[in-house]
């Protein structure tokens, strides 16, 4: 060691280690040289997979996932996310992009706004629960012409619904069917062909006609309308088959009507 003012040098010994330093002593000019540790074992190290485990486990601690959306939000946000994929998709295949697009839309919600609205409300299967008239009873001739009249306007539903009727109250009116208030379609079509076995067939078509114009949301056609209008000039010049029991009915109406 060397006065003051001197240069000072000195070795420090620390533990062994084989590594060596230099030390500069502030304010003297001194410096000494120092052994830093080192160790001759290799560093510590963490294979892959425990380590991606370890982290999973930490990151799946609550206190992570405090703040992340519900799941119904994150269903919401993935559906978002569809219609969105979905519909810039379609704007790169469509002309015009995405005004091209929404044309488009606005036209087929237009069509089928018109057709819902022209067909009305479709079911699977027709039902005839409602009764076959109205409130108010009105004659075979009254009917026929009423459905003449909707066919001259092309009103196929009205013109079918008016002849299927006529054709019942017709029967009614030659004591072949009993005036029965609340009679379905499917109802006067089975008693009639007890008295009328040869259109039996034609019987139940033409209620099935009236049911499905009726209840089952579907739109006539010209076809249907004459085939109804066919079967009531038919059955007017067709004779019954009477039966004990349409005899007896037949008879009751007489006596009802001659009363």
């Amino acid at each position: 060691m060397s006065p003051a003012g001197g240069v000072l040098t000195a070795v420090l010994a620390l533990p062994r280690t084989g590594a060596t330093g230099l030390l500069a002593l502030p304010s003297t000019g001194a410096t000494a040289v120092l052994a830093l540790p080192r160790s001759d074992a290799p560093p510590v190290t963490t294979p892959r997979d425990p380590a991606r485990e370890a982290a999973k486990r930490e990151l799946s601690k609550r206190m992570y996932h405090e703040n992340d959306p519900s799941l119904a939000q994150r269903a919401l946000n993935a559906f978002w996310d569809w219609v969105d994929k979905l519909f810039s998709a379609a704007s790169a295949a469509t002309p015009g992009g995405a005004l091209g697009l929404v044309v488009i839309l606005l036209a087929v919600v237009a069509v089928v706004a018109a057709l819902w609205w022209r067909l009305g409300t479709p079911r699977r299967t027709p039902t005839s629960s409602a009764a076959l008239f109205d409130e108010r009873p009105r004659s075979a001739a009254e009917h026929r012409a009423a459905a003449e009249a909707h066919a001259a306007q092309g009103h196929w539903n009205q013109a079918v619904q008016e002849r299927m009727r006529a054709i019942v109250r017709s029967l009614e009116e030659r004591a072949l069917l009993d005036p029965r208030p609340g009679r379905t379609a499917d109802e006067a079509a089975a008693e009639a062909s007890r008295t009328l076995p040869s259109h039996t067939d034609r019987l139940r078509t033409a209620a099935r006609d009236f049911d499905d114009v009726t209840y089952g949301g579907r739109t006539a056609d010209p076809r249907a309308y004459h085939r109804l209008t066919e079967l009531d000039r038919d059955l007017e010049r067709t004779k019954p088959e009477l039966t004990s029991s349409a005899q007896t009915t037949a008879l009751n109406t007489r006596q009802g009507a001659a009363s």
